[in-house]
């Protein structure tokens, strides 16, 4: 994980995308295929959940989609990720499930998932079945849609609080788990 150093790209503007996220909004309960094998539904998850909603994962050696640097919020899902994977025994012991979701394949969001380590599943939105179900924000550019980042924490597949927009990426899983150990009165 980057720690406290500052993020370099763009910061996402405070925008209404994500309004419709809250307390009580039912996750749909769509099934999507999981990195950890088989499918996983958005919204049936029981207990305390952490869904992470992500653009897109670049991989070593090939190009970011056109103008991605100019962008802002398009940066980070590599070092968001790897902040929950970090944190990820702590949210374990909470008893907090964590996810990542983006539209990626689930082909693509597997090798990605293996090559960080990622101990919890990502959730593939290919048909943007999930994105359209919740009403998702979304940005285009080079003819390809994508998700902006933001976070959803969940009760039995109901929105208890959002992170929108996400800003700085690389230290959100820390201010994720920082939440919870608030609301659970464990700090």
């Amino acid at each position: 994980m980057m720690g406290s150093k500052p993020w370099p790209w763009p910061q996402p503007a405070l925008d209404r995308g994500a309004w419709h996220l809250s307390v009580g909004f039912p996750m749909p309960d769509v099934e999507l295929a999981a990195t950890t094998g088989g499918t996983e539904s958005v919204g049936a998850t029981p207990g305390w959940s952490v869904l992470f909603v992500y653009p897109w994962t670049g991989r070593p050696g090939m190009p970011n989609p056109p103008g991605w640097d100019d962008i802002p919020g398009a940066h980070g899902s590599t070092p968001e990720a790897e902040g929950f994977r970090d944190s990820h025994d702590r949210f374990a012991a909470l008893g907090v499930k964590v996810r990542g979701l983006s539209t990626q394949d689930s082909v693509y969001q597997s090798e990605f998932a293996t090559r960080l380590g990622l101990p919890f599943p990502l959730l593939s939105d290919a048909d943007f079945i999930a994105t359209d179900a919740a009403d998702l924000p979304t940005f285009s550019t080079g003819g390809v849609t994508y998700l902006k980042r933001l976070t959803v924490v969940m009760w039995g597949g109901r929105v208890v609080t959002r992170f929108y927009p996400v800003h700085p990426p690389h230290t959100h899983g820390l201010e994720v788990l920082k939440w919870f150990e608030r609301a659970m009165g464990v700090e």
